[in-house]
């Protein structure tokens, strides 16, 4: 009797939540850039953008698949102090150009997701 082989499928590390995401943004205007980290479902100000992060995952360097992604709410701050959502869904830090924010004065882009920051968290400031 011969034996069949069945090729399992490939497992996949699970993704790992992460409670804070660390950003660069760049003001096309000044040729600034800037680095910073941003709690989960916390909204800080870049220049005239509101990020807010919704979840943050990474995966281990062995998987495949894009290990660092972010899902991300971009609003556009007026000067009148309306909002206006420019952008809501994943960004990708191997690939920040494949879900980029579209602004004429702001890039920003996900840098990593991690465990813990120097910054306080919103509840201590």
């Amino acid at each position: 009797m011969a034996a069949v082989l069945a090729s399992a499928p490939a497992v996949q590390a699970q993704p790992v939540a992460n409670p804070v995401a660390t950003f660069a943004g760049l003001d096309k205007i000044t040729g600034r850039i800037t680095r910073f980290d941003v709690y989960i479902d916390e909204t800080v100000l870049f220049g005239a953008l509101e990020i807010t992060p919704r979840a943050c995952y990474d995966r281990p360097s062995s998987d495949t698949l894009q290990r660092t992604s972010a899902f991300i709410e971009v609003n556009q701050m007026s000067l009148e102090g309306t909002a206006e959502r420019i952008f809501t869904g994943w960004m990708f830090a191997d690939s920040p150009a494949l879900n980029a924010v579209d602004h004429a004065v702001y890039d920003v882009w996900l840098i990593e997701c991690k465990t813990s920051t120097n910054v306080p968290p919103p509840s201590e400031r």
